[in-house]
């Protein structure tokens, strides 16, 4: 039953079937071959309604619309000009504004693909014009927005909650300060490039003073990721619930102070946030009832039991697993990695002595990587579409920011409390 689960879903994805399809389809040949009866099929079916049938995953929908709708409002435009001001003249000025900016556009969206198309097709252009090489600013905007997904809110966060039965909130806590670390990494690496090429940024118009009149101006913007964050961490709505209120905020910002907002605009605003959420749903009906297959043949105990013949040092184990979620980071998409390997490596972690919480940073931060390295690298995909370059340049442009990625989430390994601290500090269970 094991080889023929595993055999069907490796065929399903070399064969570039769908990942939720191809999970689908392995459970169906299980049922079929080894239960042997249309009810099975049916319990299939059921089994991906209801898992779709959640309140926490309720909250994704919601914050694709608030992205959507921000993205469509001049949000970003506000958000630069921040960056900008706090930025100044230093070398890579406008890079640094890049990735503050995604930072701050991640706290609103969740979704590094919405990032990059939200700031790229203006921040590209702007870098270009500044003397940046295009294929260079293309992968910078591509890291940047590979934050999106682990500064709260996250999108992969909930699903993995979902799948692992950690509280939500705690893992858009522990997700902070991470988050933080992957932009201050990629801050000094554009330092030393843009100081190399000599990459540098917009002059400031004046003092402190008309840096906090920049963010003022940009007050509209910047109150929504405080609204969804403080409301959340406050206890004064769930992420679901914060959800709801960050889309009807941005539907009210957008609409009646930008001026930004038609109903066309609110009505294309809904359909992409629709169709991208319907991705997240499919794939989490498939991969609950494919993980309670896997559970059921030992699967997980088996793969633990391989893992820690090899080494008994918790570091080395979570090593070996960073870099086999790095590999197939680059081939699967972040929420199908979330939900196919969650419930293996998951068991694992906890016998280590990690905290799920802790875990599902780490396997969030690694699988955030792989949105950056070709063949599925989607952020570098969205980012070549604006910037034009070739895609071998950019590729080569991208490899200092990998690395400077990378030490984020080995100092994330290394020293826990980076993920930990605020949930503990909060009160919550980690």
């Amino acid at each position: 039953m094991t080889a023929t689960l595993l055999i069907t879903l490796l065929v399903g994805l070399a064969l570039s079937i769908p990942v939720a399809i191809a999970m689908a389809s392995a459970c169906g040949a299980v049922f079929l071959i080894y239960y042997g009866g249309s009810n099975m099929i049916q319990l299939l079916a059921q089994a991906m309604i209801t898992t779709a049938d959640s309140f926490p995953l309720m909250a994704i929908p919601f914050f694709m619309l608030v992205g959507t709708l921000m993205s469509r409002a001049g949000l970003a435009e506000e958000i630069i000009n921040v960056g900008d001001a706090f930025a100044g003249s230093t070398p890579g000025g406008l890079g640094t504004t890049t990735i503050v900016a995604c930072m701050i556009f991640a706290a609103i969206s969740g979704s590094g693909p919405a990032v990059v198309a939200a700031l790229g097709v203006i921040l590209v252009p702007a870098m270009v014009e500044r003397g940046y090489g295009a294929a260079y600013a293309g992968s910078i905007v591509a890291a940047g927005a590979t934050i999106g997904p682990v500064i709260p809110p996250s999108i992969p966060m909930i699903v993995f909650s979902v799948i692992a039965g950690t509280s939500v909130v705690s893992m858009f806590a522990g997700g902070v300060f991470p988050g933080i670390t992957m932009g201050i990494c990629l801050i000094i690496v554009n330092y030393f490039i843009s100081k190399k090429r000599g990459y540098r940024g917009k002059e400031r118009k004046g003092g402190w003073s008309w840096v906090f009149g920049q963010c003022w101006k940009a007050k509209w913007s910047l109150l929504l990721p405080i609204i969804i964050l403080g409301g959340i961490y406050g206890g004064v709505f769930t992420p679901t619930e914060a959800a709801v209120v960050g889309a009807v905020y941005a539907l009210f910002v957008g609409t009646f102070i930008y001026h930004q907002l038609t109903f066309r605009k609110v009505y294309d605003s809904m359909v992409e946030a629709a169709l991208l959420s319907c991705l997240s749903m499919f794939i989490l009906g498939g991969a609950t009832t494919f993980g309670r297959l896997m559970t059921m043949q030992q699967i997980p105990q088996m793969l633990a039991k391989a893992m820690l013949s090899v080494s008994s040092s918790p570091i080395v184990i979570m090593l070996l697993i960073n870099a086999f979620l790095l590999v197939t980071g680059m081939f699967i998409d972040t929420t199908s990695n979330v939900v196919l390997f969650t419930p293996l490596f998951l068991p694992i972690a906890v016998q280590l002595g990690y905290s799920p919480v802790l875990f599902g940073v780490i396997m969030t931060m690694n699988l955030c990587l792989g949105m950056i390295t070709p063949p599925v690298g989607v952020n570098l995909y969205v980012a070549q579409g604006i910037c034009r370059a070739p895609f071998d340049k950019m590729i080569k442009e991208a490899i200092p920011l990998c690395i400077a990625l990378l030490v984020a989430i080995l100092l994330t390994v290394i020293f826990p409390e980076l993920a930990l601290f605020l949930p503990k500090a909060l009160g919550m269970l980690v």
